[in-house]
């Protein structure tokens, strides 16, 4: 068959990248075709995202297409969970997103609970609390601004958002909807009673399933772009629900890490696990494609290294991830942890600094240099894996015999070695593009191209070549440092 091409736009905390892909009937490849920073900006005392900018660059992208000579047949955004935009009945955004990371939500839970109690949210929604979820966000919203609540028609998550900038049609799709705790886990509908406990407007629409055409781009935006059209699907635009539809897994109860900023880790179900017991370990169900759920928890990931090294640039030392990576490996191991979630780490700011405070208040040895400080972030992450793994493995009363990691952080091969190491069991890493394939699965899917989860499964597959790690280390010095890492933690 002919090569058919969909480009799928890809945008992360830090970056986006256009990215084509080409399907022969057999194998998927690849290739990047614009890439960006994606930079949010501090405005006033308030952190957000700088929408109109993406959207720019969304357009480069989609112009690219048309100067390159690529004949493309579709088109899908995804995107980071919870945060969103605003749109009046005149169809103009409000205000600029605000960034998951402003801290206006701090403590919101505890703030709502005479209103709707952590419990009686989770038992709806399934989703773990967290205080930058979409419902405390909205809250916040009707506390500080409730002028622009009011004059609020619709609410649409970022993806959603920039698909009705592109083609003026307006939708809540069901994957990035789930993830702010708006939707009921068992009907994948939005739970009104969530909305009226809380005496916020009701600003979803009808949530809609990924897997289908939301329209094509608007003649206005079609003529900026150079002429070029295409179908704008709605796909799993949460970027985790894209990453776990192209997890290459052939057996099931697959026990998955989509790793970047965050570190998403959980296992794949067909029906939403909600009790004491999940509650109790803060475990989410967020909705997943073609009827399944994400039964994940999410870890702070990539995001303590990243701004560490943000933070040594302000500082005059510009170091590569590959150099930090080089100067752990070359310290000494298991000294000293952090707990990776610990709210001390959620901002951003001097993170070094934190960490050595953080070694000092709970009587660790102190990092001295660079090496030793990404260190402790790296074994920390990888023992913070295995806690995980371990609440997967009570809560489903089954056995995790390995783990996939999928996404950039499996660029690193040092935190892949370490997560097998810490866990005891293998480690597939890959594909490092997992966001965007399972971007342009849905999308294949949604063309009639691909039949299912298992077909799309098997072309990942065929297409790309993962690698395996096992586990290399003495078993008994690591379960002695998870004792410390637990102690550690559970003491703070």
């Amino acid at each position: 068959m002919k090569n058919l091409n969909m480009l799928a736009i890809d945008l992360g905390a830090s970056s986006g990248r256009g990215i084509i892909g080409s399907f022969n009937g057999s194998k998927l490849s690849l290739r990047e075709n614009h890439r960006f920073s994606n930079d949010p900006v501090t405005v006033g005392k308030h952190f957000r995202w700088d929408i109109m900018r993406i959207l720019h660059e969304i357009k480069q992208s989609i112009r690219e297409t048309k100067l390159s000579g690529d004949d493309i047949a579709g088109f899908g955004i995804d995107t980071w969970g919870v945060d969103y935009g605003l749109i009046d009945k005149h169809g103009e955004m409000l205000s600029n997103p605000f960034h998951y990371r402003d801290t206006r939500t701090a403590g919101m839970p505890a703030q709502l609970a005479d209103k709707l109690s952590v419990k009686e949210l989770y038992d709806i929604t399934g989703i773990q609390t967290i205080d930058f979820n979409t419902v405390y966000q909205l809250a916040a919203d009707l506390r500080d601004n409730p002028e622009m609540l009011q004059n609020a028609v619709r609410m649409l998550n970022i993806p959603d958002l920039l698909n009705y900038f592109l083609t003026g049609e307006m939708a809540n799709e069901y994957t990035i909807c789930s993830t702010g705790a708006i939707l009921s886990a068992t009907t994948r509908k939005v739970a009104p009673e969530i909305f009226q406990k809380l005496g916020l407007p009701m600003l979803i629409g009808d949530v809609v399933e990924p897997g289908n055409c939301l329209g094509k781009l608007s003649a206005a935006v079609s003529e900026e772009v150079g002429g070029v059209n295409f179908k704008v699907y709605n796909i799993a635009s949460h970027d985790t629900a894209s990453a776990v539809l192209a997890v290459p897994a052939t057996e099931e109860d697959f026990v998955y890490i989509s790793s970047g900023t965050w570190s998403l880790m959980g296992t794949e179900l067909t029906a939403p696990l909600v009790n004491g017991d999940t509650l109790a370990w803060n475990f989410a169900n967020e909705g997943g494609a073609l009827g399944t759920y994400r039964f994940l928890k999410n870890i702070m990931g990539l995001w303590t290294v990243q701004e560490t090294r943000r933070q040594w640039k302000r500082e005059g030392k510009d170091f590569s991830f590959a150099d930090l990576q080089t100067l752990a490996e070359a310290e000494k191991p298991l000294v000293s942890f952090i707990n990776p979630d610990d709210p001390m780490f959620v901002a951003p700011g001097d993170m070094p600094g934190r960490i050595v405070e953080y070694c000092r208040k709970t009587g660790q040895p102190v990092p001295q240099n660079e090496g030793q400080i990404v260190r402790v972030i790296m074994e920390s992450l990888a023992l913070r894996y295995r806690y995980v793994k371990e609440g997967i493995e009570t809560l489903r009363g089954k056995s995790v015999k390995g783990i996939h990691i999928v996404g950039g952080g499996t660029k690193d091969t040092f935190l892949c070695q370490l997560a097998a190491d810490a866990c005891g069991i293998p480690v597939t890493a890959g594909p490092v593009e997992a966001t965007a394939i399972g971007n342009l699965l849905m999308q294949y899917i949604a063309a009639g191209e691909l039949k299912d989860l298992r077909e799309a499964r098997e072309l990942v597959i065929r297409s790309f070549e993962p690698k395996i790690y096992l586990p290399s280390a003495d078993r008994a010095v690591y379960d002695q440092a998870y004792g410390r890492f637990r102690n550690i933690c559970d003491g703070n």
